[in-house]
């Protein structure tokens, strides 16, 4: 899908508040359209709020205890189901649905990949990093902690981020939107970058301008450890 296309999706999709309800009845109840496990003395119920809030309504009398979770709220686009990738996906990791994670990639801890953004083989993107609606990084990359790869959702007449093959991000940097960073660049922690990066430059600061391209030192210095991937 491109920008305008994920737009779209995002904005006819049913929006749901994903509910988990624990309850303790006094008799047993129908939950249409939801997910339920237990019996009448207890049961979860896991299904949109307004299906769940319809046959509370409908059963009060039955309802002797009751708690609630939120996982959010009007929300256009689930969770990706993670367990379909061939990856390393850590805990409190945010994949959404349209997101496309290569074999052997790696995302950390309180990682976002949004949706259309498509991360490469043996890539790892670090704890808390943000990979942008659309955003495409290619394989062999490390998108350090913190950084943020710009998403194109709105505006949607730009055009996506796209991260070459063995880039390595530093911690912090920020690449804009409609950016492409060529084949085994590095871009500098807390760098921003508002320009093209051609391959193999070395790129700091604030704008991020070239300040040399990578020699040996450098690629041994940014070399991936393959044991961490798969």
């Amino acid at each position: 899908m491109d920008s305008r296309e994920l737009a779209d999706y995002v904005a006819k999709s049913k929006k749901k508040t994903v509910t988990k309800a624990y309850l303790r009845l006094t008799r047993e109840v129908d939950f249409k359209n939801c997910l339920t496990v237990g019996g009448k003395d207890f049961i979860m119920v896991v299904g949109d709020k307004k299906d769940i809030d319809a046959v509370l309504s409908d059963n009060a009398d039955a309802v002797a205890e009751s708690f609630f979770e939120y996982e959010c709220a009007n929300s256009g686009v689930p969770l990706a189901e993670i367990f379909r990738f061939k990856a390393r996906i850590e805990p409190f990791a945010v994949i959404r649905e349209h997101a496309e994670i290569g074999d052997d990639a790696v995302v950390m801890h309180g990682a976002v990949v949004n949706i259309g953004a498509k991360i490469g083989k043996r890539t790892m993107i670090d704890m808390n990093a943000v990979v942008g609606s659309n955003a495409v990084v290619g394989e062999d990359c490390h998108v350090g902690a913190g950084a943020v790869i710009a998403g194109v959702l709105e505006p949607p007449d730009k055009r996506p981020v796209r991260i070459g093959n063995g880039v390595t991000i530093g911690a912090n940097a920020v690449i804009l939107e409609g950016i492409t960073v060529g084949a085994g660049a590095v871009v500098g922690a807390g760098a921003v970058v508002t320009k093209d990066v051609p391959p193999l430059a070395v790129v700091v600061g604030c704008p991020a301008k070239i300040v040399k391209y990578a020699d040996e030192k450098t690629k041994r210095k940014t070399k991936i450890a393959s044991v961490l991937r798969g």
